[in-house]
């Protein structure tokens, strides 16, 4: 196991925590496979109900290492689209199908495709020092990792353009006032509040959850009927579930319930 990614498991919770501190914890292949590995982990693993994922140091994610892509150096031109392919897109996909809740806690700088990376997880929570920065338009790059996608569908046009041709860094208060994250939190309290959070989550009824999270994902590119159809299937499905009748026994019974997940 890559020592560029943490992993732990406790109480249900997978906490993966980007380890490359002296590098802002930016992305090389290294990286790039073992968040991927734990990401799979989450899916494969029953005892996984609940993935946060946070940074080691003091930023979140400065994006792509840029060490070995030095121009100076000679060589042909890379091919990114290549490196989106093999690397970025899948984890990016992988966290988007998992049918388990992924909270993130930005814990300081979130540039380039890490801000977009944070921005696909299921809830986001951001230290008060916290930083966006939609970093390509400095190196004549487009925002990638999802990074369109994600601000035209959560801020609108005219914010996601400003924030994409501008590159100027969004604090992050001001990334919770406008939508694009959960909430900013006090420095100190960051993970201890992510921790208590996925805790929660992964202690609730994680199969409803997961279903959840595929109806509001599905929303984007639905019509409506197609979406009363969705959640047809996923209702029927949620309520053959364990946990749907150890919920319904519990209020019945007025204590708190037991959910496994199933």
């Amino acid at each position: 196991m890559s020592d560029t990614v943490l992993q732990s498991l406790n109480a249900g919770v997978l906490q993966l925590t980007l380890n490359r501190p002296d590098k802002l914890n930016s992305f090389n292949e290294e990286m790039h496979l073992a968040l991927r590995a734990g990401i799979q982990r989450a899916h494969d693993d029953a005892e996984v109900r609940a993935v946060l994922l946070t940074g080691s140091g003091r930023g979140f994610c400065a994006g792509q290492d840029l060490g070995d892509r030095d121009p100076r150096k000679g060589g042909p031109a890379p091919d990114l689209g290549h490196t989106l392919d093999t690397f970025y897109n899948p984890t990016l996909r992988l966290i988007r199908a998992l049918e388990k809740p992924v909270v993130c806690a930005v814990n300081g700088v979130a540039a380039g495709a890490g801000a977009n990376i944070a921005f696909a997880c299921d809830i986001v929570l951001a230290a008060r020092s916290a930083k966006f920065i939609q970093a390509f338009a400095k190196i004549g790059l487009v925002p990638d990792a999802g990074g369109t996608w994600n601000l035209a569908r959560i801020l609108g046009e005219p914010r996601a353009k400003a924030l994409a041709l501008t590159a100027e860094p969004l604090p992050a208060e001001k990334a919770a006032d406008w939508g694009l994250i959960w909430k900013a939190v006090e420095d100190a309290d960051l993970l201890a509040e992510a921790t208590a959070l996925a805790s929660s989550l992964a202690a609730g009824p994680t199969l409803g959850l997961g279903l959840t999270k595929r109806l509001i994902q599905a929303a984007a590119t639905t019509s409506l009927d197609e979406q009363l159809d969705l959640e047809r299937d996923c209702q029927r499905t949620a309520g053959r579930s364990a946990d749907y009748a150890e919920g319904v026994t519990a209020f019945l019974e007025k204590r708190k319930p037991e959910f496994r997940g199933q």
